[in-house]
């Protein structure tokens, strides 16, 4: 009879004991996915990098520059 007892419980026997485990690594992935996403958001900044191939304003755009963008 004590045997039936330890069948029934079975795998879920251990469900509680773990959950607050299971919660903290579930938390710290998520929180180290939020942090990679942040970093590579900072990383690739798109405004420095528009400023620096920005033509100058002061000077006319000529064919050269549109069919040469790369010529300085």
């Amino acid at each position: 009879m004590n045997n039936e007892g330890a069948l029934i419980m079975g795998i879920h026997y251990d469900y509680k004991s773990t959950r607050g485990d299971k919660a903290m690594k579930k938390e710290a992935k998520r929180k180290a996915r939020i942090e990679q996403r942040r970093a590579k958001r900072s990383g690739a900044n798109p405004k420095e990098t528009q400023q620096d191939t920005m033509h100058d304003i002061n000077k006319p755009i000529t064919l050269e520059d549109l069919t040469n963008p790369d010529k300085s």
